[in-house]
């Protein structure tokens, strides 16, 4: 059985060697397996059950994740969970959900950068975006977790590379029928959705909105200062919509 496992690894291995993107895959494997380790998955029956998971979980969030409110006490252990937290989701949807963008975005966007960028710039703005929200918020004793900040930078990064690329969309004031619109459309849409969800945010756990603005706006600024005019139209096989699942704060 072992001997399977170890072929099934290597085999997966060589494809993403061998794809065309396979930071990006790497990336959503290592958030997979983050997850399926963690409390959070609720799968391990060593971490317990109902409020034992649930202190387990509490614990494992703020070992992990940003907590705005120690971020800038000075010491180093805080200042890297903007990092560590990029790697760490509250559920199966807030995973689920960031994954599926990353997984519908990031490939184009790693084949244009090219591999070694893409992951400094995934990291990069992923951090800075977490950055930004817990100096907005350096009161806050929640935690704050998940990819979004750098999958929305990702989102805006596509933006200005690919503006007519056709993006299947799945909108649920259509009752979820498929439309395909142009990114220019769709993200700008998104984005704005994000901008009118931060202003009603309320304060505590939920949606960390402002990350997510941060993100785009950090990756739409870097892609037009690092690279020239935008590509032609180009085709996206299918996104979700309208908004990935945010950064969390449990």
């Amino acid at each position: 059985m072992i001997r399977k496992w170890s072929a099934s690894i290597v085999r997966a291995g060589r494809r993403v060697g061998g794809s065309s993107a396979p930071v990006t895959y790497t990336l959503i494997a290592l958030c997979c397996l983050a997850f399926l380790a963690g409390p959070a998955s609720g799968l391990n029956p060593a971490y317990g059950t109902g409020d034992e998971l649930l202190a387990v979980q509490r614990a494992y969030f703020r070992r992990w994740g940003v907590i705005p409110a120690e971020l800038f006490e000075g010491s180093g252990r805080p200042a890297l969970t903007p990092a560590t937290a990029l790697f760490v989701h509250g559920s199966w949807v807030h995973l689920l959900g960031n994954m599926l963008f990353l997984y519908v975005f990031g490939a184009m966007t790693e084949e244009r950068m090219g591999r070694v960028q893409f992951t400094l710039f995934y990291v990069g703005c992923g951090y800075l975006a977490l950055l930004g929200y817990a100096v907005a918020n350096a009161d806050s004793e929640q935690s704050l977790v998940g990819a979004s900040g750098a999958i929305s930078a990702v989102l805006g990064a596509f933006l200005y590379l690919f503006p007519r690329a056709r993006v299947t969309s799945l909108l649920p004031f259509l009752f979820f029928l498929p439309v395909r619109f142009p990114a220019w459309v769709v993200l700008p849409f998104w984005a704005a959705l994000q901008w009118l969800a931060a202003g009603r945010a309320p304060d505590g756990p939920g949606v960390a909105y402002l990350a997510h603005l941060i993100g785009f706006g950090l990756g739409f600024g870097y892609a037009s200062v690092r690279y020239g005019r935008p590509t032609g139209p180009t085709r996206v096989k299918a996104a979700p919509a309208p908004a990935p699942e945010g950064e969390n704060q449990p």
